[in-house]
């Protein structure tokens, strides 16, 4: 052998097992990824919403299993006038409770964008009624509004003098609502205040420029400007909003428990009366059954005032 020849060795690569093989694959890693996941929607999602779909068709009672009686419980519910007050008012509150959050919260969310001190504390205090969990709020509430110790009535009647009895917020059936509704608007503005903050903050500086040189007003900077580059922060911030407003049951059953006379039942109130205290499954399933329909359509808005946002950029809808 020639002393100049070199020789190379290299170890021989072995091949990789089954196991390397299968996590290399790409559709294989897809499914262990979401398997958690996928996992824990069945068991926590999935089955509790099946259950419920399938007790809305029978009789079940508290300790006893039922029998499938079809649409019986939806007819008996459609001649009830209890449960119609329970959609009217559930529509109502979430009406008036998201435009009052998105009114309050659009215009402390660009309060918030403006340059002013301690601007960082004022958005860590908004974000305290957020914070606080529903059912100390709730109890807060009751406080304000209790007939006897009321801070309200104690400000008008002792201190302003414009009253000589304390004022019933939660004794008859209007001030009772709109005294939830107060509530919930106070509890849910620092959600969309934060959120369309956090939209105001990607919106570029120089558009407003651009804007002031060519003379705009303040409302034109905002009908032009603002509220299209808000518009898909807009709609998935209202599509929970009215979400969370129209399932809502903390608030409601902590404050009034659906009276005086079930005037201020949501349709998540009465069907937990229904069903746990009153023992009638299958009726308290059949009302939250109810609230699909209107649940589906608030994400529908979502998804079309999305894709007609994708449309005025010029970007095909998926």
């Amino acid at each position: 052998m020639d002393a100049t020849t070199q020789l190379h060795w290299s170890k021989m690569r072995q091949e990789p097992g089954w196991l390397v093989r299968v996590l290399d694959n790409k559709a294989v890693l897809i499914v262990a990824c979401l398997l958690p996941a996928v996992g824990l929607l069945t068991v926590f999602l999935t089955y509790p919403l099946g259950l419920g779909i399938y007790l809305a068709f029978t009789d079940t009672t508290i300790g006893r299993s039922g029998y499938y009686v079809g649409l019986e419980n939806f007819e008996f519910l459609f001649t009830d006038p209890i449960f119609w007050n329970a959609v009217f008012f559930s529509v109502f509150y979430t009406t008036l409770a998201t435009i009052g959050k998105f009114g309050l919260g659009l215009w402390l969310a660009l309060l918030l964008n403006q340059h002013m001190p301690f601007k960082s504390f004022l958005r860590a205090i908004i974000l305290l009624p957020w914070i606080v969990p529903t059912v100390l709020s709730a109890i807060a509430f009751w406080w304000i509004y209790d007939p006897q110790f009321s801070i309200i009535s104690y400000i008008f009647v002792d201190v302003l003098g414009w009253r000589e009895t304390n004022i019933n917020f939660l004794g008859s059936e209007w001030p009772a609502r709109f005294s939830l509704i107060a509530a919930n608007i106070w509890r849910g503005i620092p959600f969309v205040a934060i959120s369309l903050l956090a939209g105001l903050q990607t919106i570029s500086p120089s558009l407003y420029e651009a804007a002031l040189l060519d003379g705009a007003s303040s409302w034109q900077r905002f009908r032009f400007i603002t509220f299209p580059m808000l518009l898909p922060i807009l709609a998935i911030v209202m599509t929970f909003s009215i979400i969370f407003t129209f399932t809502d049951f903390q608030l409601v059953y902590a404050i009034t428990r659906g009276g005086p006379v079930n005037s201020t039942h949501l349709l998540a109130t009465l069907a937990f009366q229904r069903g746990i205290p009153g023992g009638q499954l299958g009726e308290g399933a059949a009302i939250a059954v109810s609230m699909i329909p209107f649940l589906i359509f608030a994400t529908l808005f979502s998804y079309f005032a999305l894709a007609r946002r994708k449309w005025q950029q010029g970007e095909g809808n998926d």
